[in-house]
């Protein structure tokens, strides 16, 4: 055959499966004998086909068994075998495909016969109709047309992309030393534009360093390199050359994320279509394998020289399997090929429950018998060539017929990071046949057992149920209680009021033991001649603000009569039969666990263990089955860690953290595809190294000359950028420094003169004449003011402390030693949150955060140094001192840098403080949109100041929970506004999702704790819930414009809203008012600072 009719001969059957399973998806048949005769009848007219099998399905409801298990021909390629599901409903279970579930009945199939159904029929029809001649005219399958959809919008999204404004989180930040690589870092990928599937995929391969190989070093081959002739050398040649340009920058460029803008533009010129929709994974990484696979076809027949062609992606990514089954009594026995492996997850807990599923269909047992006239039917698959990189594709999707909607399966799905796939191979059919069988008489005992044990600890036959050992326990202390008194109301006097005092008196008590069993029962009191001594105190129980009962009430009722012999036997058969049924229970737990363990090493000899494929990567999806998000764990082995790739964020993660986000049955997050790899082919994984230095290769120097190149031009347009930045905020820096210094001498010249030193001035590096603003102001202001007195009663404390010492030089330093004392007892008090003694003097923040000496000194000695202090002689001779020892401090004494250091990170901190007192305020208020950037930019200050000590600044905690509280308020508001269904409240409503809820989630996400996850998944979820929901037309496009926006999980950070314009408080102002803000909360942490 010659390669024109091969390539025929596909086409013509990938066109046949598309027919099939447009077939299946609109009539809901899954019986693929009945779906080929359809179409022989119809001729390949899909409105006849639909006509024909719509009548079929009325006359015939059920199934005809035989036909399920109808296995696919030899002749057929692996275009219509188990991995490749093309053009298949990502919501719907392929019958030929391993773990699928055979129809029930008319459960699933969608009647379209009646008289009503008549306007759905003929639209069908139609639509089929014009899709078939849609195929015919263009040589474009629906799935490729589906494809091109997804990517004209990503592109549509991308151009879109460029006119947003700087307040939406996904627009590229203008400085690039934040898009700046770091050193040895992997690179992100940007999504363009719903295509965060597209980085998933391209990072999990990116990282087979042998598949990274065969893509950078591709060529295309000679014929078609000046003119491609035919729509596949069209399409496929010009993606492969985009797809090494990309790979060659994610292997060397300087940036921290590269732009595959050009990739995705090269598919979709390649199809036409105009719609919109989030791609699948699975469909993708199918396609391109697909892609790749016939690029690297064309150039395997070029250089074969008389031998079968091999292609490298075939031999990486496609396995074999032999498929053996009895159909009516009758063996048959076929080879097929597969790529991605499909496994249902619904109904299984782990990755080879699911695998041990996908093997095995039908009833097996006449595959092992010799009868040939058993009417049973079933087969099995067995592996005889398993792929290097070996994907399963997990379905988590499935329709719902009743509602009309596809869903996603949350359930949790366990899966190892060593798989050992020796159970499923061909060559082990026997023996794996046999622990099968031990494994399948196992769990019968299991189940047996369990069911026993169940009988002991869910003991009695009413609705509630006990531990039979519980029961026996309690009757024995039933019997073993002293009686109490005759009856249970003899000493209450039921006809008292409610609310009044008895009338019966009770009898006195005459011994010790009458007194625990003879009190009060709760809420009555005691007759007046039972009135407690002075001596003795009565405890008063208060039913509703005291949850104990009082300690002299009998905790439990007890037997009126029993005598001591019929008590002796009681709690000898009690003893006995409760020790009974604890050995009895203790020995079923043991078989239990002990079969349990058995099951588990069932396969965990060395023989079944020869063929180890460790997991590489996972791709994980978060969202509904209409919407979401992908990301992708990949481990990297050199490194032996596990990092996650989220767009253009590539961060180093953990097992522990690849758990929570795939097992699923936790979040709206769970593993859609996984990748594992041949442990013994480490060809798959291992780095290149020179041959003549015997050096690993890395960046630059992996790359062939033409990519070499092409990054380095990249490399230099990104280098140009930052020198023109750094040039720019030169330039910016140095007008604002000579702005400042004018201000300064403008301000200078305006105040009064003050008396000046008779010391020479330091130099302006180190000298004293930039003062904090919170330390000393030009005027006497209220901050001054305060400061001033503070300094004021220092020195006269001083003064009257050391009335014999007069020396100006000695009063100062006796006042510092008073004012310091003072502030250090403010630091070493435990206080309310409201009490922040912090707030009040810079030198208590930095006693609080361990401050070097030198520090406190020179800042002890600015304030005394004070201009404001020259009101008296006493006060302005030790001005003058101060003044003059600052002089003296010398460069090397005091750095300078570092003194200046911790009073920014004391002015950042009085910051952050106002940030989060108009934060709580606008809060408390229900002002929720105007708190939102308040609290925002207190939380971020706050780590910031917090990463450098942890009384740098206030409680995170707190700041989170408002934050939290405040996003949630903001997501109901606007969900309510989206529910009311008017015009301006819904655009409303979007509005404060898009500018404010949703550039926000990142900064929830980027710190991973679990209230804030969890918040966030309440926000989703609120969303999610629309979906399912009918709506306008119009509300509907709004919602699926806008729920891709809310699912992205990208943690990066990229712009944002300026931050609020702060107005200025003097530190009485600030204090009081952040006190009363602070005590008015409804919410505290247990730790509050």
């Amino acid at each position: 055959m010659t390669v024109e009719q091969n390539v025929l001969q596909q086409h013509s059957q990938k066109h046949q499966q598309t027919l099939l399973n447009q077939l299946r998806e609109v009539t809901g048949t899954t019986d693929v004998q009945l779906l080929q005769q359809a179409l022989q009848v119809s001729n390949g007219d899909l409105a006849e086909a639909v006509a024909f099998l719509t009548e079929k399905n009325a006359k015939v409801p059920q199934q005809d068994e035989a036909t399920y298990y109808q296995t696919t021909q030899v002749g057929n390629d692996r275009y219509i075998s188990v991995g490749s599901q093309a053009d298949t409903s990502e919501y719907l279970p392929h019958p030929a495909l391993p773990g699928a579930v055979p129809s029930q009945g008319d459960a699933n199939v969608i009647d379209l016969t009646g008289d009503d159904k008549d306007d759905l029929q003929r639209a069908i029809a139609l639509s089929l109709e014009e899709s078939s001649r849609a195929f015919r005219e263009t040589g474009i399958t629906d799935e490729e047309q589906a494809i091109s959809r997804v990517l004209e919008a990503s592109i549509a999204e991308n151009k879109a992309s460029l006119k947003r404004t700087h307040t939406e989180v996904w627009s590229d930040s203008p400085n690039p030393h934040d898009r700046k690589r770091m050193e040895n870092c992997p690179v992100g990928l940007k999504n363009v534009g719903n295509t965060c599937w597209f980085s998933a995929v391209i990072q999990s391969l990116f990282n087979l360093l042998e598949f990274q190989r065969l893509v950078l070093y591709y060529s295309p081959p000679a014929r078609v390199q000046d003119l491609p002739r035919n729509q596949k050398e069209h399409r496929n040649l010009p993606f492969m050359q985009e797809l090494r340009n990309l790979f060659s920058l994610m292997v060397g460029s300087k940036r921290k994320y590269v732009d595959p803008s050009r990739a995705v533009e090269i598919l979709k010129d390649a199809f036409k279509s105009s719609e919109s929709q989030q791609q699948d994974v699975s469909e993708f990484t199918h396609k391109l394998l697909d892609w790749l696979e016939d690029a690297f076809q064309m150039k395997a027949e070029e250089d074969r020289e008389g031998e079968k062609p091999k292609n490298p992606m075939v031999e990486l990514f496609y396995g074999r399997f032999q498929a053996v089954g009895v159909l009516e009594g009758k063996k048959f026995e076929n080879t097929e090929m597969f790529g991605q492996y499909p496994l249902q997850v619904n109904g299984f807990k782990d990755l080879h429950e699911c695998l041990e599923a996908a093997m095995i269909e039908g009833e097996i047992e006449s595959l092992h018998s010799s009868a040939e006239n058993s009417a049973k039917s079933g087969q099995e698959h067995w592996f005889t060539e398993l792929p290097p990189v070996l994907t399963f594709e997990l379905s988590r999707f499935e329709f719902n017929q009743a509602l009309g909607r596809p869903e996603k399966i949350h359930n949790k799905l366990e899966f190892p990071s060593m798989l050992y796939m020796d159970r499923y191979m061909d060559r082990n059919r026997e023996i794996t046949r046999i622990k099968r069988e031990e494994i399948r008489r196992l769990k019968e005992q299991l189940t047996l057992l369990q069911q026993r044990l169940e009988r002991y600890l869910s003991y009695g036959s009413g609705p509630k149920r006990f531990p039979l050992a519980d029961v026996l326990q309690y009757a024995m202390e039933f019997a073993s209680s002293k009686p109490v008194c005759t009856s249970p109301l003899e000493d209450i006097d039921t006809s008292a009021p409610p609310g009044g005092t008895t009338g019966q008196l009770l009898p006195a008590l005459s011994t010790a033991e009458q007194g625990p069993s003879c009190t009060l029962p709760e809420g009555l009191s005691p007759a007046p001649t039972q009135a407690p001594s002075t001596q003795q105190r009565v405890p008063i129980h208060k039913p509703f603000t005291q949850s104990r009962l009082p300690p002299d009430l009998p905790m439990h009722p007890a037997p009126r009569h029993i005598t001591e012999e019929e008590l002796r036997v009681l709690e000898g058969c009690l003893h006995r039969w409760r020790s009974e049924v604890e050995n009895d229970t203790h020995d079923l737990q043991g078989s239990i666990s002990r079969i349990h363990r058995t099951i588990e090493l069932m396969y965990s000899d060395k023989s079944m263990m020869q063929v180890p494929f460790r997991l590489h990567a996972v791709l994980v999806h978060e969202g509904q089955a209409n919407a979401g998000h992908y990301w992708a764990y990949i481990y990297d082995p050199h490194q032996q860690r596990w990092m996650k790739y989220n767009d253009i964020s590539v961060t180093k993660s953990s097992w522990e953290e690849l758990v929570r986000d795939s097992f699923g049955g936790y979040r709206n997050a769970s593993a859609y595809c996984l990748m594992y790899i041949n442990d013994k082919k480490p060809f798959l994984i291992e780095e290149e190294f020179d041959k003549e230095t015997g050096q690993m290769l890395s960046g630059l120097d992996k790359l062939p000359s033409d990519l070499k190149t092409y990054v380095k031009e990249d490399n230099g347009l990104f280098d140009k950028e930052i020198e023109e930045w750094d040039t720019l905020q030169a330039r910016k820096a140095q007008q604002e420094k000579l702005a400042l210094a004018a201000a300064t001498a403008a301000a200078e010249t305006t105040t009064s003169p003050q008396p000046m030193s008779t010391e020479p001035s330091p130099p302006d590096s180190w000298g004293p004449q930039q003062d904090p603003e919170y330390m000393e102001q030009p005027s006497p202001t209220d901050d001054s003011k305060h400061l001033q007195e503070d300094t004021e009663r220092a020195i006269s404390k001083a003064a009257a402390e050391k009335q014999e010492e007069r020396s100006p030089e000695g009063l100062l330093t006796a006042a510092i030693k008073v004012e310091y004392t003072r502030l250090l007892r403010f630091a070493q008090e435990d206080t309310d949150p409201e009490n922040d003694y912090r707030l009040q003097h810079v030198i208590v923040y930095f006693i609080h955060n361990q401050a070097p000496k030198k520090i406190l000194e020179r800042t002890l000695l600015m304030q005394f140094a004070d201009r404001n202090l020259s009101f008296d002689e006493r006060c302005k001779s030790i001005m003058k001192v101060a003044r003059a020892k600052l002089d003296l401090v010398k460069p090397e004494e005091v750095n300078m840098e570092e003194y200046e250091m911790w009073h920014q990170d004391y002015r950042n901190f009085r910051e952050t403080t106002i940030f989060l007192m108009i934060g709580l305020e606008l809060f408390q208020k229900k002002c929720f949109v105007e708190a939102l950037m308040y609290l925002i930019y207190s939380y971020q200050y706050n780590r910031e100041l917090l990463v450098k000590g942890l009384y740098r600044g206030h409680n995170d905690e707190l700041i989170g929970h408002y934050r939290r509280e405040c996003l949630l308020k903001l997501n109901e508001n606007a969900a309510g506004m989206f529910e009311s269904g008017e015009e301006p409240e819904v655009c409303n409503g979007l509005s404060i999702m898009n500018e404010l809820v949703v550039p926000c989630i990142p900064l929830l996400l980027v710190h991973d704790t679990e209230k804030d996850l969890l918040a966030v998944e309440d926000m989703r979820n609120r969303w999610c819930s629309y979906l399912g929901q009918e709506m306008e037309p119009n509300l509907q496009e709004k919602l699926t414009d806008f729920l891709p926006k809310l699912l992205d999980c990208s943690t990066e950070i990229k712009s944002f809203h300026d931050p609020p314009k702060l107005p200025t408080y003097s530190t009485l102002e600030l204090v009081e008012r952040y006190g009363r803000v602070m005590a008015s909360l409804s919410w505290v942490p247990a730790d509050g600072r």
